[in-house]
């Protein structure tokens, strides 16, 4: 027989990659699985082929409606274990093939065994690390039943989210978040992130030095959210319905129906959430000398409610055996009624109360998102060499109005804002990818993508009836991204390497309409990458990577017109911010032991132009208080670098512990000059030095009866500012689930937030101006019961599946 080559990737530590030597052509497998007692075929069983003098040469697959299996093997002595959930395996050791062989029918019979004891289910770990990224897979977390995106990433190593819902890597809030390998077609990304339900996840990757392949903005790394798909022969789905305190409940489902010319799949859910919070700035007003002038104390209440309705259809269309089409229609609508309730109370610099003030914002929104994606892959005949064309088409329109009803003791007269945000974005995307492995370890690559955005904001504010022209505009963002790459891999020995270079043309519209100010800015870049791997042993590589990245201000950072819930406290947007430029240069290493997988970074960024948020006067006063606004700019330059490390410890089969820690420090040299409410200009030096860190602890542990218990830990340090600083904060989820139905159905009970304790904890200090200390609690704590039913599918089925055919699916996939 004709002898060939295989290399897989140059990453061996958890994907288990495998370098092979010369090995023969496959022979293929058959047979028939049984159940013992009633005779009927098995659907779903997992076939497993281990070598018995090669233990990491796997083979394995999963039987049919019919009970029947076809597996391609090399030729060789193998172990072969027949399993199914509940029922005994079956294992014929030292099997010998040398052909294709029918095994004939194999009869599992029923485990009818009480299990009284601690008990481990086979399953992926939760997370996996690779020296490129981190993959973390959402069905195994119970924190995130019946939460929300943010929840889920809220967990996730590496990644923060504050309780704004605003996402840092590694302390970096420059993140590109995809969604399936794209980027999310919402226009508010963080309010999207809110409404799409956790149980739509398969798996996030998280990627903090991506190569050229990948989209050049994101100057802290990208964020790829993995939605489900069906995977299985014929009819299966999942049925999952929660209910929460803080009144909150939701029902999702997914249906797929795979045959072998297609793979019908759906998911369709429902939620309403009901998300109080609260907030309090205490604020001592300054003389130019420092000296106390008065306070003022603003307290806030806010309700928010949400009903959301998330729905997809799709359908996979195998055209014939290396070549599939893929279509999705994806469907987004929420609504929402917020009331936010300020109080805002004046003493003077006795502390002698003057007078109250209260602002209450009935806010109400709309939204609807529409998108159609598709996908057709060929892959060609020799292993990896494949041709993808991808195309995804959206519409979205996201509606926002609030009443704002203004009174004082102080004054008789009530007064009345009225806002409004109307927001529509287009977006239309192309992108094709070419690879081609030649040679003894090579890869080439290539590929084009096109990414086009409109999205206009009319916001407007009138006051008793009057429009207040400084808060009214209209805002039209035209983007218009063209970008082409290349890269090319190769493996000699123990080292891998990957080169890749990635240019993108830009060309930005930022339209003021009413006021008929017009802003164009061109520019096009080169983003190279190289990436380069030292395998020390089976269990231990090294790596050294190098991209530079872009960070293009998008949204709320431009609008100059974006709220007016605080009157004294607002946010402006600063439409001539320019994009910010990153070189990022990452070392990592891998070990692995037995029970412990130890994975840890050193990092350098250099980002120029970099946005920062400053606070600063406008020059006027609203009752004899300065009105203070927080807009972003471009501030010279920004170091950044640091460490961290993750760990992933079984001390037992039934424990599993997961550890995270991140340092970083940051330096940023700048200055900035605004203007007093006196007129006069006020110089600032920016030029600042931090450090922070933050550290997340996940232990999960499976108790007698089967039942899991999983707790989740996060600190975050204090970071410190020019202006202030952000205090530590301390958190902790809890979660438990059992399954029933003869693991059919699982019941997970959590509490999000244990301690009441996840907070913003803001200080900040302006000389001359204001001296302030504040606190926001997005959602207070929150209990959640779940209840998760699957058909025609078993809860581990995937996972064991991926694992035996892991070599297989894996191996196409070049480092990088």
């Amino acid at each position: 027989m004709r002898k060939f080559h295989y290399l897989l990737s140059a990453l061996i530590l958890l994907t288990s990659f495998t370098l092979f030597g010369q090995a023969r052509a496959k022979i293929a497998i058959t047979g028939k699985i049984i159940e013992k007692t009633s005779k009927l075929p098995l659907e779903y069983a997992t076939v497993t082929f281990k070598n018995s003098k090669n233990p990491k040469l796997i083979f394995g697959g999963i039987s049919d409606n019919k009970g029947d299996y076809a597996i391609d093997i090399v030729p060789g002595t193998y172990q072969v274990t027949f399993e199914f959930i509940s029922f005994k395996p079956t294992v014929i050791s030292q099997k010998q093939f040398t052909e294709a062989t029918n095994m004939g029918t194999t009869a599992l019979e029923e485990d009818a065994t009480q299990l009284n004891e601690v008990v481990v289910r086979a399953e992926k770990t939760t997370v996996e690390i690779k020296l490129d990224k981190k993959v973390y897979n959402v069905g195994k977390d119970l924190m995130v039943k019946g939460g929300t995106v943010s929840d889920v990433l809220d967990n996730i190593p590496s990644v923060t989210v504050d309780v704004e819902g605003n996402i840092a890597l590694r302390g970096n809030e420059n993140v590109k978040v995809l969604i399936d390998g794209r980027p999310s077609n919402a226009i508010n990304i963080t309010e999207a992130l809110r409404l799409i339900p956790a149980d739509a996840i398969e798996k996030v990757e998280v990627i903090t030095n991506p190569s050229a392949r990948y989209d050049a903005e994101g100057g802290g790394g990208l964020l790829n959210i993995i939605l489900k798909k069906g995977k299985n022969l014929g009819l299966n789905g999942t049925t999952i319905i929660n209910a929460a305190d803080p009144e909150s409940y939701g029902a999702s489902g997914t249906l797929n129906y795979k045959a072998k010319e297609f793979n019908l799949f759906t998911t369709q859910g429902y939620n309403y959430r009901n998300n109080p919070g609260n907030a309090f700035t205490d604020s001592r007003y300054l003389n130019d000398d420092n000296s106390t002038r008065d306070f003022m104390y603003e307290k806030r209440n806010n309700e928010r409610l949400n009903k959301s309705y998330n729905a997809n259809l799709g359908m996979d269309w195998f055209l014939d055996k290396s070549t599939t089409w893929t279509n999705v229609f994806n469907y987004r609508r929420s609504s929402g009624d917020n009331r936010d309730n300020v109080f805002q109370d004046y003493f003077d610099i006795n502390k002698d109360y003057i007078y109250t003030r209260n602002r209450i914002n009935e806010e109400a929104s709309q939204s609807r998102n529409v998108e159609f994606t598709t996908n057709l892959t060929k892959n060609f005949k020799k292993e990896g060499h494949k041709l993808t064309i991808d195309g995804s088409f959206s519409s979205n329109t996201d509606k926002n109005t609030a009443l704002i009803v203004d009174t004082s003791t102080a004054n008789p007269n009530v007064r009345i804002d009225e806002t409004a945000n109307n927001q529509t974005q287009s977006r239309n995307l192309f992108q094709t990818d070419y690879v081609l492995p030649f040679g003894k370890g090579s890869q080439f690559e290539a590929g084009y993508r096109g990414d086009f955005l409109v999205n206009t904001t009319n916001y407007s504010v009138d006051t008793d009836g009057n429009p207040v022209s400084e808060f009214t505009n209209i805002l039209q963002y035209k983007e218009k991204v063209n970008a082409l790459y290349t890269q090319y891999g190769f493996k000699v020995k123990k080292f891998s390497t990957l080169l890749g270079l990635r240019w993108e043309d830009s060309n930005i519209d930022v339209n003021q309409l009413g006021s008929g100010e017009f802003n164009n800015k061109k520019y096009n870049n080169f983003f190279p990458s190289a990436f380069f791997t030292y395998e020390i042993s089976d269990k231990s590589s090294a790596s050294i990577s190098y991209s530079r990245r872009i960070q293009r201000p998008r949204g709320r950072q431009l609008n100059p017109f974006n709220n007016f819930s605080s009157n004294v406290n607002i946010f402006v947007g600063n439409p001539d911010l320019n994009p910010a430029f990153t070189d990022a240069i990452d070392l990592g290493y891998i070990k692995r032991w037995e029970k412990v997988t130890f994975n840890t970074s050193l990092y350098v960024n250099k980002t120029t132009d970099v946005f920062q948020f400053v606070r600063r006067e406008t020059g006027t006063l609203e009752n004899n208080v300065p009105v203070i606004i927080s807009t972003p700019i471009n501030l010279s330059t920004e170091y950044r670098s640091g460490f961290e490390f993750t760990l992933n410890y079984s001390p037992y089969k039934w424990w599993k512990l997961n550890g995270n820690f991140n340092f970083f420090y940051i330096k940023t040299d700048g200055d900035y000059t605004y203007t007093d409410f006196n007129g006069n200009p006020v110089p600032q030096d920016f030029d600042f030095e931090t450090t922070s860190w933050f550290a997340r602890l996940t232990s999960k542990i499976t108790l007698p009866y089967k039942i899991d218990w999983q707790t989740n830990m996060n600190y975050n340090g204090e970071q410190k500012n020019r202006q202030g600083s952000s205090l530590g904060n301390f958190a902790m989820n809890l979660a438990f689930s059992k399954d029933v139905l003869k693991d059919k159905g699982t019941i997970a009970f959590n509490i999000s937030d244990v301690f009441n304790s996840r907070k913003r904890i803001m200080d900040t200090y302006l000389p001359g101006v204001v001296s302030s200390h504040g606190e926001m609690q997005w959602r207070v704590r929150q209990v959640n019961l779940s209840f998760t039913y699957r058909f025609n599918v078993q809860k581990n089925e995937r996972e064991k599946r991926t694992r035996s055919n892991q070599q297989q699916e894996d191996g196409g996939d070049f480092q990088g």
